[in-house]
């Protein structure tokens, strides 16, 4: 006996192999909402640093307090904001997307930090070399600057996936079904909590394991590609 639980080793394995099936739709849920996410963060992230890096000041002073905005504000506050007080304007989102966009949003902020490190890396005769040769300001960030910052920016956007992957549970708050919030139903249901939430971790381990074995492949790819240009 566990802390009052009775360890029944048949019945607990069958009890799992019973709920795995409900679990499996949670689990599609978790990476859907973190491949959202994750896309609309590298995507916003890569806008909010460019335009942090612009020539124009005020711009640039505007995005740099709306990043450490987002960064020093709770992600389930910006959730909540999303879902319950947009509506009050006639903005009514879908819960899923609700929590997708609030999880892109929040990691926007860090992913934007990112790439300004990463474009601040690339090589000073880099951007000479592009303005010896007059190419355009859009030309000379997407074929060689861009490019050259992704390698460098690599392990901390992998880093940033896997955070944003464990961090789909709060999406469970504004009703989202993922694996966290149908393991929760299972055990209202059943009065058993032990293995729907024991499952959910090992899920999240070997996701997370995954991601990580993921992204050190394409440590090692990457720069081999001829994506980065040297």
């Amino acid at each position: 006996m566990i802390y009052g639980y009775a360890w029944d080793t048949s019945s607990d394995l069958a009890f799992a192999l019973s709920i795995l099936p409900i679990l499996g739709i949670g689990l599609l849920v978790t990476l859907e909402a973190t491949v959202c996410g994750f896309v609309i963060a590298m995507v916003l992230g890569l806008g909010l640093a460019l335009l942090r890096r612009s020539r124009f000041k005020p711009l640039a002073w505007t995005t740099a307090f709306l990043v450490e905005f987002i960064r020093d504000t709770p992600l389930l506050v910006q959730l909540f904001f999303l879902f319950y007080v947009l509506p009050v304007y006639g903005i009514v989102l879908p819960p899923f997307l609700t929590g997708a966009i609030a999880l892109g949003l929040q990691y926007s902020a860090y992913t934007s930090e990112v790439y300004r490190a990463g474009l601040d890396a690339v090589p000073r005769g880099q951007w000479e070399a592009a303005i010896a040769l007059n190419f355009s300001h859009a030309h000379t960030y997407s074929r060689i600057v861009v490019p050259q910052a992704i390698p460098r920016v690599l392990p901390a956007l992998g880093n940033y996936l896997v955070s944003m992957l464990k961090e789909t549970p709060v999406l469970s708050v504004v009703t989202v079904a993922d694996m966290v919030n149908l393991a929760n139903l299972i055990g209202d249901r059943t009065f058993e909590y032990m293995v729907p939430l024991s499952l959910v971790g090992l899920i999240f381990l070997i996701l997370t394991l995954l991601c990580s074995a993921g992204i050190h492949v394409l440590e090692r790819v990457l720069p081999k590609s001829g994506i980065a240009l040297r």
